[in-house]
């Protein structure tokens, strides 16, 4: 896998688009200066959190005795699911109920940016490829930062495109997260009927 492939994979994971209206519904009710610094820390947040799941992700699989492919495989059910939820949202939105109130990391640093499906993304390139982990954060920066630059622009995003445009490319974004946790489930499925005994 490439920069640039690996950092298109984990753009789509972050999904910017899909968050932008989660995003100004959180955010509806805070003046415009604070909504740009609530927005930066939970950014920085997400940020911190899955570069620690990219680097510590191979230690933490050793520690709890787990098996790469079971990872792939785990990360491609929870792709699927996401990217379903994608296709077809459901009445209270793709993560469920929001809280009220100014945000604080749950549910815009995490789930949203930083979703179980981000950390497992991360946590496999570091452990499949501990050699390329410079790459990977790279990737990770580039994704993070095209992500950062959309939600950032989010209220002129919704005024130039609404919201059938965005939930139209939600969805597309789905079906290309359902594509890619097919593919990394069978690829984790393939690689474990490798290496386990007949």
């Amino acid at each position: 896998m490439t920069i640039a492939s690996a950092a298109l994979l984990l753009f789509l994971i972050l999904d910017p688009l899909g968050n932008v209206p989660v995003f100004l519904s959180l955010l509806r009710g805070l003046p415009p200066q604070r909504q740009r610094i609530v927005l930066a820390r939970e950014l920085l947040i997400a940020l911190a959190v899955l570069m620690a799941f990219l680097w510590g992700g191979k230690y933490a699989l050793e520690l709890m005795h787990l098996r790469q492919e079971s990872v792939s495989i785990a990360g491609g059910i929870v792709l699927f699911l996401i990217g379903i939820r994608m296709i077809f949202p459901p009445p209270e939105g793709l993560m469920g109920e929001i809280p009220d109130g100014e945000p604080f990391i749950v549910p815009m640093a995490i789930p949203l940016v930083a979703g179980p499906s981000g950390m497992a993304a991360v946590m496999l390139m570091g452990s499949n490829e501990p050699s390329r982990l410079g790459d990977w954060s790279l990737a990770l920066l580039i994704a993070w930062g095209a992500t950062a630059a959309i939600l950032f622009s989010a209220t002129l995003l919704y005024k130039l495109l609404g919201r059938r445009a965005l939930t139209a490319i939600e969805r597309l974004m789905g079906m290309l997260l359902v594509a890619l946790s097919v593919q990394m489930f069978l690829d984790g499925l393939g690689t474990y009927l490798q290496i386990s005994p007949p």
